[in-house]
């Protein structure tokens, strides 16, 4: 089987579903977001550099690496690519939440870094696509502009985004009130609306689900770790290493498989590996979160543990330090 050659069929109407959901998803983050919550990022930047450098660098270098080593088509390769160069899913603040982390550095660091993604998500494709032995010649097949892929992320994450903090600003109770419904119908729709076009597509994915499973399973892991080392060696406390390991681990899939259908006319290696990403790193993030709040509580009786300690611990280092 070609991987290169698939492709996976999608109406325009389907694809205008998938961004409506991913405008809803990037609204309800903005709704649960407050200004302290860029404000902290500048009072406290050290988590915040250490994050993005995990990212934007890290990431999507080890990836690039995987990509040489794992038995990858060419199209695969380039969702890989393309994966890890989507910004922050919005569930690493719930995974962080269930597994006593520190919430409000997870909340910080979507906040932000999905605002940076804006113009460093096609910037970041087209560099580490066009270095790819093999994936940089779909790239010039398709004539990828970065502006143009810009353009359309400005439209599906800006726009919604900007909405939400003005309605926030706005209506505060509203807002309140209305997030969590927001938040779960969104993500609720992304994981129907990827499952029903894998399902839709079910010759394509059964032709590729012994690669692809692997091939996902280890990105995912690979990611997850990255957040957590970059964490620990930065000096971090447990709390901080938890929303570090969701912040990195947890990636946008589904913008991803938006940007893979407008540009990339649904080709099918990219497709299976960003749809199944969707699915699998909910499915890895539920595991090591409830782990994790299980061994939390063991030791403290609490699976938030003793977070709210480390935060304050660590308020004080930095008020110490400056």
């Amino acid at each position: 089987m070609d991987f290169d050659q698939l492709t996976l069929n999608f109406t325009p109407g389907t694809l205008m579903i998938l961004n409506v959901v991913l405008g809803l998803i990037m609204f309800g983050i903005a709704l649960d977001t407050k200004p302290g919550d860029f404000t902290v990022v500048l009072r406290h930047p050290r988590p915040f550099v250490i994050a993005i450098l995990a990212q934007l660098l890290v990431l999507p270098a080890v990836t690039f690496g995987l990509t040489l080593i794992l038995p990858v088509s060419a199209s695969m390769a380039l969702g890989m690519i393309l994966v890890a160069c989507c910004p922050p899913g919005n569930i690493s603040q719930v995974l962080t939440h269930r597994s006593g982390g520190n919430v409000a550095l997870s909340v910080s660091l979507t906040a932000v870094g999905n605002l940076i993604y804006i113009v460093a998500m096609p910037l970041s494709i087209a560099f580490w696509g066009s270095l790819h032995p093999t994936a940089r010649t779909l790239l010039h097949a398709v004539a990828l502009d970065p502006w143009k892929m810009l353009l359309e992320i400005v439209l599906i994450i800006g726009l919604p985004f900007a909405a939400g903090l003005l309605l926030r600003a706005r209506l505060p109770r509203f807002a309140q009130h209305v997030q969590p419904f927001v938040r779960w119908f969104s993500l609720i729709a992304l994981v129907g609306f990827i499952v029903g076009a894998l399902a839709g597509n079910w010759a394509v994915f059964l032709s590729v689900i012994g690669t692809v499973l692997i091939v996902v399973a280890i990105h995912d892991a690979v990611a997850l770790a990255i957040g957590y080392s970059t964490a620990a060696v930065g000096g971090l406390g447990t709390p901080e290493r938890k929303a570090m390991t969701f912040e990195v681990g947890i990636r946008n899939s589904g913008l991803g498989l938006g940007l893979i259908f407008a540009f990339f006319n649904g080709l099918g290696g990219m497709a299976v590996v960003a749809g199944w990403w969707g699915v699998w790193d909910i499915i890895a993030g539920l595991a090591l979160a409830g782990l994790w709040a299980m061994h939390t509580r063991r030791r403290t009786g609490s699976a938030r543990g003793d977070a709210s300690r480390h935060a304050a611990e660590s308020d004080a280092a930095e008020a110490a330090a400056a």
